[in-house]
């Protein structure tokens, strides 16, 4: 644990907002969960905190282990790569596939796409 030991109170104090303000981000993403009702709704919120929650704890880490090993660490910028680029896909196709099966099954209460294509 002399990594702990060595952290400059600048740097600690730097790494606790970023793992704080991470956290909230998932939180308020998770949040989301519980107040909206449907599907369509509750898809949105938990993928905004998953991916800024994300970023915050990888700024974190990054400069964490930057500071204590003396040296640059990347490996976070492809875990923030990977995220960002898959966790949208997902959401594009959770969405279209829910909105294929609510189709098929008939049901009156789906969202009007057409109204959002023609903006």
């Amino acid at each position: 644990m002399s990594g702990l030991t060595d952290l400059p109170l600048w740097a600690a104090i730097l790494v606790s907002i970023f793992v704080l303000a991470g956290s909230a981000m998932t939180l308020i993403g998770a949040l989301g969960l519980l107040r909206f009702r449907t599907f369509y709704e509750r898809v949105h919120a938990p993928t905004l905190g998953a991916s800024l929650g994300t970023v915050g704890v990888l700024a974190a880490s990054m400069l964490f282990f930057s500071v204590t090993r003396e040296r640059v660490v990347v490996h976070e910028v492809l875990i923030f790569l990977f995220i960002t680029m898959t966790t949208p896909v997902t959401l594009m196709l959770l969405t279209r596939s829910a909105l294929y099966r609510d189709r098929a099954e008939g049901q009156d209460d789906l969202p009007d796409v057409r109204s959002v294509e023609d903006r």
